[in-house]
C-alpha cells in the first residue's frame, strides 16, 4: 500500500436473481464512499451468475450512470462458490471487501473494515455473534461450524461466511492458488496473514428470496469437510477394524456355544439377517463418504476453469486479470 496515490477499495459483490436489490445496494455502497471514505477512489464488482429475472438489465442501467460500478456476467451458473472466488480475484484496488447482495452483510462496516486495514490488519473477517436468520438453520451452521473446526488440523473460523476485507497482497495469493474448487472460508483460515475480527448481528435479507437450499448447504458443508480434515478416512478405518473385532467376537461366541451345546442352542437366521445389514449399511455409508473425497481429488485433477465469463462491463483493458 503506498501513500503515492489514493488508494483504491474494490467492493465485489455476488448477485443470482437479485433483481430486488441490486439497484438498493448499489446506492448504499455508493453513498458510504461519498460520505464516510470520500478520500478513497473505488470501484464496485457485481459478478452475476446467470439470473433468469431482471437482474442483468439493472446492471446494465446501473453501470451506465457510473462508470465506477463494474458487471461480469457468468455464460452459465457456476454455483455460489466459484463465483464470488472468480469475482474477488478480478478486483483491482489496494483493498477488496466482500458482501452478499442481500444486505444480510451490514454495508455500514465497511468504514471499519477499512481503518482496521489502514492500522495493518491484510483480512478483515466479519463474524457473525447473532443472527436474525432461521433459528433452525442457525442452528445446523453453529453444529457444522464447531464440527469442523474440531476435526480440522486447520483453525477454522466460526461464523464467517467470507464478508471482510482483503488486502491485494492476499487477493494475489488467490489468484496464484489455480483451485478449481475453492472454499474461501477455509483458505483464509489456512493462509490468511495478519487477520482481524470484527462482531456484528446478521440482519434479514431485506427483499427476495434466499438461494440457500439444503442441498447447497451440504455441498459446501462437504467441500469443507474434504478440504480439510481426514476424520471421514480416519473413522472408516477405524469403524472397519471395530467392525471386524465385534464379528470375530460374535463368530467365536457362537462356534464355542454350538459346539458346548450341540443338541440344544439354535441360533436361527435371526443374527445372520441383522449381521448382514448392518455390516452393509456401514459399508454404503463409508464409501458415500470417501466418495465425497474422490470427487473432490477429481475436480481438482480436471482443474476446470471457475467460471466462463460471457461479458464485461466498464472494464478497461488493462483490467483484465
Amino acid at each position: 500500500m503506498s501513500d503515492s496515490h489514493t488508494k483504491k477499495i474494490s467492493v465485489l459483490i455476488p448477485c443470482y436473481n437479485e433483481e430486488e436489490n441490486v439497484v438498493p445496494i448499489s446506492k448504499a455502497v455508493v453513498d458510504v464512499f461519498e460520505k464516510d471514505l470520500f478520500g478513497y477512489d473505488y470501484e464496485l464488482v457485481f459478478i452475476d451468475n446467470h439470473s433468469t429475472d431482471n437482474t442483468r438489465p439493472l446492471l446494465r442501467e446501473i453501470c451506465k450512470r457510473n462508470r465506477r460500478i463494474k458487471a461480469i456476467f457468468n455464460a452459465k451458473n457456476f454455483g455460489w462458490l466459484n463465483s464470488p472466488f472468480h469475482g474477488l480475484c478480478q478486483t483491482t484496488g489496494d483493498c477488496t471487501v466482500c458482501l452478499c447482495c442481500d444486505f444480510q452483510d451490514p454495508v455500514e462496516l465497511i468504514p471499519s473494515f477499512v481503518a482496521e486495514w489502514e492500522k495493518g490488519a491484510m483480512i478483515v473477517s466479519g463474524i457473525k455473534t447473532t443472527s436474525k436468520e432461521n433459528k433452525v438453520m442457525r442452528f445446523f451452521r453453529t453444529c457444522y461450524y464447531k464440527t469442523i473446526k474440531k476435526m480440522s488440523a486447520v483453525e477454522q473460523i466460526e461464523h464467517f461466511t467470507g464478508f471482510g476485507l482483503y488486502d491485494k497482497s492476499f487477493v494475489d495469493v488467490l489468484r496464484n492458488l489455480h483451485d478449481p474448487t475453492p472454499f474461501l472460508r477455509g483458505i483464509v483460515a489456512e493462509l490468511g496473514f495478519k487477520r482481524k475480527d470484527i462482531e456484528y448481528e446478521q440482519p434479514k435479507r431485506k427483499a427476495g428470496q434466499s438461494k440457500s437450499s439444503w442441498y447447497l448447504l451440504y455441498d459446501a458443508a462437504m467441500v469443507g469437510f474434504t478440504s480439510y480434515t481426514k476424520i471421514g478416512l480416519r473413522i472408516a478405518t477405524l469403524a472397519g477394524f471395530a467392525t471386524s473385532a465385534i464379528s470375530l467376537c460374535v463368530a467365536l461366541f457362537y462356534l464355542v456355544y454350538k459346539l458346548v451345546a450341540w443338541d440344544s442352542f439354535s441360533a436361527g437366521s435371526a443374527p445372520i439377517i441383522i449381521g448382514v445389514f448392518f455390516v452393509g449399511a456401514l459399508q454404503l455409508f463409508f464409501i458415500g463418504f470417501i466418495g465425497e473425497y474422490v470427487m473432490a481429488m477429481n475436480a481438482r485433477i480436471m482443474n476446470r476453469p471457475l467460471v466462463i465469463e460471457e461479458e464485461r462491463i466498464n472494464f478497461d483493458e488493462s483490467e483484465i486479470i
